[in-house]
């Protein structure tokens, strides 16, 4: 039987981040490099966060837009040129907008839904064929506390984290055969300085914090423990879970 330390071994393994340029992304890269992953960050932006990470070492950034399949293959592509297999995925882009329901435009819809959910589908079907064929694999999508019950100001936004939910469960059943499990991380709230401009008002953040028995916001970090699970063998017989991460907010009555 292996030991605790060999089950969350995760060294050697090679992971494609995502998002890995954003503000929750970027740490989970750092994170996963340091325990000795060799990771990939996909993103139409540079990283926000340190680079290279504490360990020294740089960490690769492959251009890709996640609507573009043809962008995502180019990237899956170069990715099994250097290492010749892809362990994990993590997928992290996201994108939302506080618009009053009557005033969202198609184009708003279009850009919300294109980013959280279609290119979640495009990211697992680029990567995930590359796992069903070596048959092994984890994938780690985000979803979000706002996906049921919906949460208001983020109409759109909770329409494409129900969805992203749902491609889970989907897939976790579908791939399940081939040793590849899809899983997904369900944050609450981890606001950006963006969210907290145009999403969070004082009074808004008053309701957040009076609803989670926490009383705080995540910090990026308080994922890492979620996510270093779900990628490892600690984790082989998890597949189609949601992991709440938020503080107790989504068990909030009264």
């Amino acid at each position: 039987m292996p030991t605790v330390e060999e089950r969350f071994n995760l060294r050697g393994k090679v992971a494609a981040i995502i998002g890995g340029a954003g503000y929750l992304c970027s740490t989970l890269a750092e994170a996963m490099a340091e325990a000795g992953i060799s990771v990939f960050i996909l993103d139409v932006a540079e990283p926000v966060r340190g680079n290279p990470v504490p360990t020294g070492t740089m960490l690769p950034c492959l251009r890709c837009d996640v609507t573009s399949k043809d962008d995502l293959i180019r990237c899956r592509d170069q990715i099994q040129r250097e290492h010749g297999r892809i362990d994990i995925l993590l997928n992290g882009a996201g994108t939302n907008a506080p618009t009053p329901f009557f005033d969202i435009s198609l184009e708003e819809f279009d850009r919300i839904m294109r980013v959280n959910l279609l290119g979640t589908l495009l990211s697992c079907q680029v990567f995930g064929e590359v796992m069903v064929r070596q048959r092994a694999g984890s994938i780690i999508n985000f979803t979000s506390v706002s996906k049921d019950p919906p949460l208001s100001k983020a109409f759109v936004y909770s329409t494409a984290k129900a969805g992203v939910a749902n491609l889970t469960q989907n897939l976790a059943r579908e791939w399940a055969p081939f040793n590849v499990r899809v899983n997904a991380l369900r944050p609450g709230f981890f606001p950006t300085a963006w969210s907290m401009r145009h999403f969070i008002d004082e009074p808004r953040k008053a309701a957040i914090l009076n609803h989670t028995p926490m009383g705080r916001f995540g910090q990026p970090e308080e994922l890492i423990g979620a996510v270093l699970w779900l990628a490892s063998d600690a984790a082989s017989f998890v597949t189609g879970s949601i992991v709440t991460v938020d503080g107790g907010f989504t068990a909030m009555t009264i």
